[in-house]
């Protein structure tokens, strides 16, 4: 890890105390408000461990991943990524956005970790679809639509992250992967270690 990005987990550490969430829940958490500089995704945000944990094994057991648009796909360094937008068209009640879930969705099959941090048109049509993800990271951005395509998807018991309020993005949908694919693979006898140093009392 670059000094720079140490220093920063190690300042975020200090305003907020992330000791108490189990560790692949603390690492989105962490990764997410570090790429967003703010803390309020600590309450924000919605996942659970168990969910984490699967999703975490079938990404590091090469689960394909998809991202709404190139923008995720940029945040995502790690893995090579699905994205079918330059690809979808818009028609009549469907959005270019939406289109490219359908195309994705035929390439990749079930099983795919699907990233969604731009349009809420593709989240919707994720959930109308029978994907059967390993997860879906859905942070999609805006006023119109972001909100209510989340509260859907954490309806639908879809394994999930997602988030309450209307903010998220590409950049906070990124990080969400990015702290799944950096978090080491434990083996039987070693716990899941943490990505970043370790919590530092002293102030910033």
């Amino acid at each position: 890890m670059h000094p720079i990005e140490a220093e920063s987990f190690r300042r975020l550490r200090a305003r907020l105390d992330t000791s108490h969430f189990p560790p692949l829940t603390r690492a989105v958490v962490e990764r997410v408000i570090h790429s967003a500089a703010d803390l309020e995704y600590a309450t924000d945000l919605v996942m659970e461990e168990g969910v984490l944990e699967r999703a975490h094994a079938a990404l590091h057991a090469g689960a394909p991943v998809v991202v709404d648009v190139e923008m995720v796909a940029a945040g995502i360094t790690r893995r090579e990524t699905v994205c079918r937008l330059k690809d979808a068209e818009p028609g009549p009640g469907l959005t270019r956005s939406a289109h490219a879930v359908r195309l994705a969705y035929e390439e990749v099959g079930p099983g795919a970790l699907w990233v969604i941090g731009c349009a809420p048109t593709a989240l919707e049509e994720l959930l109308a679809l029978d994907a059967d993800p390993a997860l879906v990271i859905g942070l999609p951005v805006g006023f119109v639509g972001a909100a209510e395509s989340k509260a859907a998807l954490r309806e639908s018991g879809l394994p999930a992250v997602s988030n309450v309020s209307e903010k998220g993005g590409s950049a906070v949908a990124a990080a969400a992967l990015n702290a799944l694919l950096y978090h080491p693979v434990s083996s039987p006898t070693t716990p899941f270690a943490s990505p970043v140093p370790p919590v530092s009392k002293e102030k910033p």
